[in-house]
């Protein structure tokens, strides 16, 4: 991660960054440099190209993650967008990215906490990369109920439905990013990033990949 004063070293410590071996799919972990892909990943295969997130899941990063939502904390993506951008701008090159997506949340949701923590990270990571944000690309539909409580298929299912694309896009359908990435705070089950996925390929995207700050082991 690179070096500043975004963080404090003893917060640094507490956070875990994702190592080799990973998952080819969704960039989990895995325990043997033989496993291409993590059971996960390997009992549903996804429609997403790759990912990649920056951290595990752990206290340190729940806390941070909470402190952003729920206390407004955004300073906060400063660090973590120039830490994404440090480990992973060879990736959005080498994928060719050609914009970032931010996973939006319900107008409701939205007027509640003030922003979108995902378009936030992705202006961020935007300015230091150079890839444009469509933030506007897709719209949450729906409301949906909170997803911590369910497993990995009442994810999805509950996330059908729940995105689609804006009026703008579907009248200028060939403007949807030809390599889009995906940008959102933290990877639990992948349903969110299957459900956004789904819609952007069926809209004309070719590929979709997913970045993401933390990744639940």
């Amino acid at each position: 991660m690179p070096k500043g004063g975004l963080i404090c070293p003893d917060c640094m410590k507490k956070l875990s960054p994702i190592r080799q071996p990973a998952c080819k799919k969704c960039g989990k972990e895995v325990s043997s440099q033989q496993a291409e892909y993590c059971p996960e990943c390997m009992r549903r295969p996804k429609s997403f190209a790759s990912g990649v997130s920056l951290l595990q899941y752990n206290e340190a990063a729940r806390c941070s993650m909470a402190a952003i939502k729920y206390k407004n904390r955004r300073e906060y993506l400063d660090f973590y967008s120039r830490a994404l951008a440090y480990r992973y701008g060879w990736w959005l090159a080498f994928i060719g990215a050609d914009a970032l997506i931010p996973v939006p949340v319900h107008p409701a949701r939205r007027r509640t906490r003030g922003f979108n923590q995902a378009e936030e990270l992705a202006v961020r990571i935007s300015r230091l990369s150079g890839i444009p944000v469509c933030s506007d690309c897709l719209v949450r539909t729906r409301k949906t109920v909170a997803q911590k409580n369910l497993n990995a298929a009442q994810r999805l299912k509950n996330l059908q439905s729940a995105f689609g694309i804006s009026v703008y896009y579907r009248t200028y359908p060939e403007k949807i990013p030809k390599t889009a990435v995906l940008i959102d705070d933290i990877y639990t089950t992948g349903s969110t990033a299957e459900a956004c996925t789904r819609i952007l390929l069926a809209a004309g995207a070719e590929r979709v990949h997913v970045l993401t700050i933390c990744i639940v082991q």
